[in-house]
């Protein structure tokens, strides 16, 4: 048999010592062409797949997760509305006249807030992105202390920004860890919101483009998040898939083409799915065990969860749930 000992079981039971008995059972190994990777399960934490997960990479347009975190942010406190506009500057605009992806917008025009966000989430416009620094800050100067800022706020400890839209600066990395831990916020914190990251395409000022998410076009439940590429760093992305009851995250980076992007990053979701399961240790209010009291009305208490106790297993992993004091 093998002794799992599960810290989310700890956590709620507090003073309670419970180990999960289970048949040996491991998951299928993998590897990937993707210099960084990060798979983990959304519903248990489990990390499933870490390569180099840790390392500190240029995140390219990854980083409009964070221009959009703030937004949505704006959105949510009731700063703003998605009827809401922001006015074009000659700055945004210069960034909508060469080969950066933008989504082409006028100069001095003003553009409603809900366009704005899909032509990052969609078009993944450095134009639309300096637009909303700019809108919310005054100047990108001021919208990236706010980016930093809010970094730290919610864990991002290996990050630091320099630009709202992920063009190359020498100081402005990330790690797959950071990446990932953004987008799970993105979804956790903002689901009325999150839906603009798998719609598949969006046109503004005449020009239809399509979603640069590879991933939504493939039957695997992928419905975001974010597409990167910057030639000193290759071609990266976090996506999350959703299939039955489990999602996860994915983040895989540093390859040489979109081709290559995309499969490897298939590859790792349908893994994940494939390999591995999760499992209902207990319900939310199921009594695990008693606690003794000392000097008390009552000589126990029972010990319970709070929400339903999920682990994430290898698939194979067979045999019945024991608990053992």
């Amino acid at each position: 048999m093998i002794r799992i000992l599960s810290r989310h079981l700890l956590a709620g039971l507090l003073m309670g010592a419970a180990l999960l008995l289970l048949s040996p059972g491991a998951a299928n190994a993998i590897d990937t062409l993707a210099k960084q990777a990060l798979v983990v399960d959304y519903d248990t934490g489990s990390v499933l797949f870490d390569k180099n997960a840790d390392d500190q990479i240029h995140p390219a347009s990854m980083t409009k997760l964070m221009t959009l975190y703030i937004l949505f942010d704006q959105l949510k406190q009731g700063k703003l509305k998605l009827d809401d506009t922001f006015r074009v500057s000659q700055n945004a605009w210069g960034h909508g006249i060469n080969d950066e992806s933008n989504m082409f917008l006028p100069l001095d025009s003003t553009v409603r807030i809900e366009d704005l966000i899909r032509g990052i989430a969609i078009q993944s416009g450095n134009d639309a992105c300096k637009v909303v620094a700019e809108g919310i800050a005054g100047s990108e100067e001021a919208f990236v202390k706010l980016m930093n800022k809010k970094a730290q706020e919610i864990g991002l400890l290996h990050s630091h920004f320099e630009n709202s839209d992920g063009l190359e600066s020498p100081g402005h990395m990330m790690t797959a860890r950071d990446i990932l831990t953004l987008a799970e916020r993105v979804y956790a914190d903002f689901p009325e919101y999150y839906h603009y990251f798998g719609e598949k395409e969006f046109t503004f000022n005449n020009i239809k483009q399509g979603n640069r998410n590879p991933l939504l076009y493939k039957d695997i439940g992928v419905d975001g998040l974010k597409t990167g590429h910057l030639t000193v760093s290759g071609f990266g992305l976090v996506a999350s898939a959703k299939q039955g009851d489990r999602r996860i995250f994915m983040v895989a980076h540093g390859m040489t083409s979109m081709q290559s992007r995309s499969d490897e990053a298939t590859k790792l979701i349908e893994w994940a799915f494939q390999s591995f399961q999760n499992v209902k240790l207990a319900k939310a209010g199921d009594q695990l065990e008693q606690a003794p009291v000392w000097y008390g009305q009552a000589d126990a208490v029972a010990l319970t969860v709070a929400k339903d106790l999920v682990v994430t297993l290898p698939a194979d992993a067979t045999g019945a749930v024991d608990y053992v004091q």
